[in-house]
């Protein structure tokens, strides 16, 4: 990536404290962003990004203890972005809660809707479809006043939306491949874009249990997989890039990114 292609850029990452979201905070600060980094609960998490990026001397990283699920912390999630950098540009709607609610081993032996427990389905549901449409709504007219952002929503493969025993988390990662679909269209003509972005397959993130085998732990993608196809989609090189759906696994980095954002990228929502 060009140094400092994201400098007077600010971004939020929520859920930034590990896996997913740290990489991508991570690779946003090193490009030059400044980033407000959210967790719902883990203070320590988040301050270690923020250590982390300091370290690097990468760009200004401000933790921020927020829930996604609570319009109220969404709003004071931009307002603190703006108060500290003077200016959002960028949303990365991570934060989300996996089938470990569910089913600690959910890999092994699914279990299927009935037995699901309706407030686990709620809480679920809330962090991963209501929060990024909460997030999303309270940044949009700050990006649409500016005429120019990005608003990124993390998926998952079809295949897994459809998974037996993955209730709720993959009706809920489907609903947002729809939102991210609608909410392009609604942006249109704005200079705001809307894209997923997924790894591609299985990562190595808090949601993968602790017990798995040796076998399925190696197999697991690196969360730094993100990185490349992000930086692309939030630069200014993405212009007029929206409403698709890009799959980092095909992400080809020897690649023109432009070559590489055409291989890796489908329509978002079903086909």
């Amino acid at each position: 990536m060009p140094a400092g292609e994201l400098s007077g850029k600010t971004a939020i990452v929520t859920g930034g404290g590990r896996g997913i979201g740290r990489a991508m905070a991570l690779g946003l600060a090193a490009a030059g962003a400044n980033v407000v980094v959210t967790a719902a609960r883990n203070p320590a998490e988040i301050e270690g990004v923020a250590i982390e990026a300091g370290r690097l001397d990468s760009g200004r990283v401000a933790p921020l203890i927020a829930d996604v699920a609570a319009e109220a912390d969404c709003r004071r999630t931009v307002e603190h972005a703006i108060r500290l950098f003077g200016a959002i540009h960028i949303v990365i709607n991570n934060a989300a809660r996996g089938m470990r609610f569910v089913n600690e081993s959910f890999l092994e032996k699914a279990m299927p809707f009935w037995q699901v427990d309706s407030e686990v389905w709620r809480m679920i549901v809330d962090a991963n479809v209501n929060g990024p449409f909460l997030m999303a709504r309270a940044a949009a007219p700050h990006l649409i006043a500016q005429r120019w952002g990005r608003i990124i929503n993390v998926s998952i493969n079809l295949e897994t939306m459809k998974r037996a025993g993955f209730s709720p988390y993959g009706p809920s990662k489907a609903a947002l491949e729809s939102a991210t679909a609608i909410w392009a269209r609604d942006l249109e003509g704005t200079g705001v874009t809307v894209n997923a972005l997924l790894p591609g397959g299985a990562t190595a993130t808090g949601m993968v249990p602790d017990g798995v085998s040796p076998e399925i732990r190696q197999g697991l993608f690196d969360p730094a997989i993100m990185v490349a196809p992000l930086i692309w989609l939030v630069s200014d090189r993405s212009d007029g890039f929206t409403g698709g759906r890009y799959v980092a696994r095909r992400w080809n980095t020897r690649l023109e990114p432009a070559q590489a954002a055409e291989r890796s990228r489908d329509p978002a929502g079903w086909r």
